[in-house]
């Protein structure tokens, strides 16, 4: 089984497209990538086209990700029939979500962050308006809860010597 997951943020171009390329690079550092479908998309479509922030780019390069291929793009209604999961970066992105989404699709909504287990917040912030130290902290929020998500859906427990993550 495939399991299809949409990170979903504001724009498309700062948190979701960082969870999409971490929960990517996870998946194929596991030897997972065959058994996921990785993609992700804004609420609004203020910068269909774009690439990811730079910044965004750079601080997820530095660990080991690649997001610059990536593109923005606008949730669709199709979104909600072709994933079996649909998770928000923050509580305003999932009640844009629960809005439009069908209901029998609406078991599908989560917040992403409901499946971190090293950090107490259920909320991934805009590193937008912010500085460096704000894209270092989605991607601390970003690695734990795509990894307890990945473990989760393929039935994975990593140990404490399994290392994923360059920084680590």
């Amino acid at each position: 089984m495939i399991h299809k997951i949409l990170f979903v943020c504001t724009g498309n171009i700062c948190r979701s497209p960082t969870a999409e390329g971490v929960a990517r690079g996870l998946a194929q550092r596991l030897g997972l990538a065959g058994q996921f479908e990785f993609d992700s998309a804004g609420t609004h479509g203020y910068h269909i086209g774009e690439a990811p922030d730079p910044r965004s780019v750079a601080a997820a390069r530095r660990r080991g990700y690649e997001l610059a291929a990536l593109r923005a793009r606008r949730v669709t209604e199709f979104d909600f029939v072709r994933f079996d999961h649909l998770l928000a970066m923050d509580r305003e992105h999932l009640e844009l979500l629960r809005h439009t989404c069908p209901r029998e699709q609406q078991a599908k909504l989560k917040l992403f962050l409901e499946f971190s287990e090293g950090f107490d917040e259920d909320e991934v912030p805009d590193p937008y308006y912010g500085g460096p130290q704000g894209f270092e902290h989605v991607l601390d929020l970003v690695e734990d809860a795509a990894t307890r998500l990945i473990q989760t859906l393929s039935g994975t427990r990593l140990n404490s010597d399994t290392n994923i993550s360059p920084r680590r």
